[in-house]
């Protein structure tokens, strides 16, 4: 895994933790901003990333990115768009 990737891996999970967390969260965790360090990091991946890897990163398919990070990627489900990996 790259430092990019493995930065992904951690801003999914943080990303992951706050959206669980945000009902009893005082203050209550900036999504937004979060959204904006997944996007600006996705950018800074080499154009030789897994494919797969790239689309759910780009079709904001943030549970499928972080599973496919972890080596779990056998666990996603096909999506709407018939991406099954």
């Amino acid at each position: 895994m790259t430092t990019t990737e493995n930065d992904i891996l951690q801003a999914l999970i943080d990303l992951d933790q706050a959206v669980k967390t945000i009902r009893t969260a005082t203050p209550k965790p900036d999504l937004a901003q979060m959204f904006k360090r997944i996007d600006t990091l996705t950018a800074q991946l080499p154009k030789a990333t897994d494919p797969s890897l790239l689309h759910y990163l780009h079709k904001k398919s943030y549970e499928k990115a972080r599973l496919f990070l972890q080596g779990l990627d056998a666990e996603n489900a096909q999506g709407n768009c018939g991406h099954v990996d």
